[in-house]
């Protein structure tokens, strides 16, 4: 259809070829091959150039609607490489947020948006290009790049540690209030760790979004298990634990999007966001308090 197109705007072989970068036998050959598909010609090909057959004067305008559907196609194409969705677990956003400048300065075309929560994005769906996860991943249909280590560990804060000591044996929180997860994270390592010792505890609060959990042990409603990269930062948090759970973080992302510039910039991106918090993340780095 594009070289019929160009054959027809410009009237000859040879104008056609110029416009197309291509030897005109090459577009001779290219008009015979839509004719033959057609079963009719299109163009009568005459010693001072080409002239449309009354088939090809109807077909002419239908084409160039495929044209401009094409064109289209490939620039809201070339526009969605331009934007890439990444999701991350809730409470971890801050961690990419503060390193945008930097990707934006790298790719200034390049939109970034972060998508956070507790449940995981289904990107077969297309909640997300790419995904921050933590714990394991079994989907097969998924690349998985392993990034390092998350660690968890247990806090509270000093208005908490005020009202109840902290606890001298951590393996028995009987008399103290606890911040656990909700039954859709029980599989957790970090949630059982936590329900195995809270038998004579009381729950004053369950939550599956740890930036909930994390607020309200920051208020010193109780202990909450927490990663380390959310609890460590936190100077209304102290830990009270080394680390009691180790989950590896990776990125994912589908197959059929590993090619495509824009996910490459934010594979790129996150790989260096994490690497640089690495320690903090895994819990080998708990912030300094005075």
């Amino acid at each position: 259809m594009r070289y019929f197109l160009r054959a027809a705007e410009h009237e000859t072989l040879a104008g056609a070829a110029r416009a197309l970068g291509v030897e005109h036998s090459t577009i001779g050959r290219r008009l015979t091959a839509l004719e033959s598909a057609l079963g009719a010609p299109l163009v009568m090909r005459n010693p001072d150039g080409l002239k449309l057959t009354p088939l090809g004067e109807r077909v002419l305008p239908l084409a160039a609607d495929v044209e401009r559907g094409i064109l289209a196609i490939q620039d809201v194409a070339a526009h969605g490489q331009l934007r890439v969705r990444l999701a991350v677990p809730s409470g971890m956003t801050s961690f990419f947020t503060s390193a945008l400048a930097r990707l934006r300065a790298e790719h200034p075309h390049l939109s970034l948006e972060i998508v956070s929560g507790a449940r995981p994005a289904d990107l077969k769906r297309g909640e997300a290009d790419a995904a921050f996860r933590v714990g394991p991943v079994t989907d097969p249909d998924l690349i998985v790049r392993k990034l390092g280590e998350a660690g968890w560990a247990l806090y509270a804060s000093e208005h908490y540690l005020a009202r109840k000591p902290a606890p001298t044996d951590l393996d028995d929180l009987a008399g103290h209030d606890v911040i656990a997860a909700e039954a859709t994270l029980s599989a957790m390592p970090a949630a059982r760790w936590l329900e195995e010792r809270s038998a004579g505890a009381t729950i004053v609060l369950r939550s599956r979004e740890m930036t909930d959990m994390a607020a309200a042990g920051r208020i010193g409603l109780g202990l909450a298990v927490l990663p380390c990269g959310l609890g460590d930062p936190d100077p209304a948090l102290r830990r009270l634990s080394d680390v009691i759970s180790v989950r590896d973080l990776s990125l994912v992302y589908r197959r059929e999007t590993r090619l495509s510039p824009s996910l490459r910039a934010v594979v790129d991106f996150v790989v260096d966001v994490v690497a640089e918090h690495g320690d903090l993340f895994a819990g080998r780095r708990p912030r300094p308090r005075e």
